[in-house]
């Protein structure tokens, strides 16, 4: 297969008549999702006229069912993709749409009307009930797939930049073809699969639930976005909809925990916990293991510069609260490589920087070459042939057991008083205090001092915080302040708004 909508064609002519998508207003079985996929890149098609080159199609619509054609229909056009959030702000797609030059933009006619105003030159705008009405072109669509190779794009995500401009992280159809038949074999999804989908489609955790589902005719149901701020709720909805797979941020997971509901409510049927995103902290994972013993937990690991995840650990065994939790090993294709300032291999407990290297790489930053060969650069312990890998920015090391263990940001490293910290080592002991349900660690660089953000029902006083805190780090870690909330901020994609938090130093 050179392309990845060649695994929805496949499953279509095996499960027809199948739900392979549903949201809150409708499903669309395996065919259905094709004919109107073709329909959709039979409209983008004529609208092409004289304009040479990849046409991105950015799909500015709603999370819903209707979004995955649109993705399936920039495929069937031999075009990427670009999912963009229904709440975008302006000046943001602004961006984004600079720095594609050229494309189309499908959208609703709930939303069209915020593009007014928008400098628009080099894209066509198009609705996608109209694009839903043209008649599809099989012979076209096959005539230009016949054309697409698998180091071609098939979708540009964009993720935020160091200099306040969007990237965008171009990721090729072999990235996803690996991808998807690598999850197949290590978690045995298949047509009886139901995933419950919680990603944002611009969030790249959402590519396991849409090319799952094409791949292996699993059902792919969307959660409503309103479920998530209301935890306790999520289990019955679950069941009712026959739910018995997931890959959630940890966030998400760790306010399930903690509002007592997985204690009253059962979900039998899920046998298949998936996470990734964020560092996911042992107490609450426990707290889910406990009510559900039976299911299958895995921890995945990966940048958006990789195709989704790049390793992968089974939890197979119990972990105590403060134990770190390993991130595993490559997945299939992949490499992982610890360097050491130097650009030495570091040693077996040696702290290191991430770098990754294999077939999901992205190609780099869509119209970016300079940001491009900054970060994806040769791997300096191959001197005979150029390969390729991306320096993650993530702190990580080899345990004995050969295992990856994640440790934190590269920029979370700060020195205070001559002494080195890792802000992720003292946000893993923090979590594991009575009455913490989530916590985060931040560096204020004027004042120099480390301030501990806690997401507690009761107030906590710093001195009895740090009196527990020394039993597991030394004096020089401890926080100088402490800002106890209800609730931490959280991004649409559901991890910690750390932005926001930093905002209020």
């Amino acid at each position: 297969m050179n392309s990845a909508v060649m695994m929805l064609e496949r499953t279509a002519a095996r499960l027809g008549d199948k739900t392979a998508v549903r949201d809150e207003w409708e499903k669309l079985t395996f065919c259905g999702l094709r004919t109107r996929a073709l329909s959709i890149a039979a409209g983008l098609t004529q609208a092409r006229g004289e304009r040479k080159g990849l046409l991105p199609v950015v799909v500015y619509l709603p999370k819903s069912a209707d979004a995955v054609a649109c993705f399936a229909g920039a495929m069937y056009a031999a075009q990427p993709y670009v999912p963009v959030a229904a709440d975008i702000p302006m000046l943001r797609l602004q961006s984004i749409l600079k720095s594609l030059r050229q494309g189309y933009i499908i959208t609703c006619p709930e939303l069209a009307g915020n593009l007014e105003g928008l400098e628009l030159t080099g894209f066509t705008v198009h609705l996608s009930q109209d694009l839903r009405a043209c008649p599809p072109d099989d012979v076209g669509a096959m005539t230009r797939l016949e054309r697409v190779m698998d180091v071609d794009p098939i979708y540009i995500m964009y993720t935020s930049g160091s200099t306040g401009t969007p990237k965008g992280v171009t990721i090729p159809h072999r990235g996803i073809l690996d991808y998807a038949r690598w999850l197949q074999e290590t978690f045995r999804f298949d047509e009886k699969t139901v995933l419950g989908n919680q990603s944002a489609f611009y969030f790249d955790n959402s590519t396991l639930d849409i090319y799952t589902m094409m791949y292996t005719g699993a059902e792919m149901v969307i959660i409503p976005e309103v479920l998530f701020r209301f935890p306790a709720k999520l289990p019955e909805f679950i069941e009712a909809e026959g739910i018995n797979a997931i890959f959630w941020v940890p966030t998400v997971m760790i306010s399930v925990a903690n509002s007592g509901i997985l204690a009253e409510r059962a979900m039998p049927g899920l046998d298949k916990i998936l996470f990734c995103g964020e560092a996911m902290p042992n107490r609450q994972l426990n707290i889910w293991r406990r009510c559900h013993p039976k299911a299958l937990y895995a921890n995945l690991y990966g940048p958006t510069e990789i195709t989704d995840v790049c390793t992968c650990y089974v939890v197979d065994r119990p972990f105590a609260d403060a134990d770190p939790l390993p991130i595993g090993l490559p997945c299939r294709n992949m490499g992982a490589v610890v360097l050491t300032e130097e650009g030495q291999e570091a040693a077996v407990g040696e702290i290191g920087e991430l770098c990754i290297l294999g077939s999901g790489l992205a190609l780099g930053y869509w119209n970016a070459p300079e940001l491009t060969r900054a970060a994806f650069v040769q791997n300096p312990l191959c001197a005979d042939y150029d390969q390729r890998m991306y320096r993650t920015g993530d702190l990580a090391y080899v345990a004995e057991d050969g295992l990856l263990m994640f440790v934190g940001r590269k920029d979370s490293q700060i020195k205070l008083r001559g002494n080195r910290i890792e802000l992720g080592e003292i946000e893993t002991a923090c979590k594991t205090l009575p009455g913490v349900e989530n916590g985060c660690v931040l560096f204020d660089a004027e004042k120099q001092e480390i301030v501990l953000f806690l997401q507690t029902r009761e107030a906590l006083v710093l001195r009895k915080v740090n009196l527990e805190l020394r039993k597991c780090l030394p004096a020089y870690m401890l926080p100088g302040r402490l800002v106890c909330m209800e609730a931490l901020p959280q991004t649409p994609n559901g991890k910690i708004d750390r932005v926001k938090l930093k905002s209020t130093l």
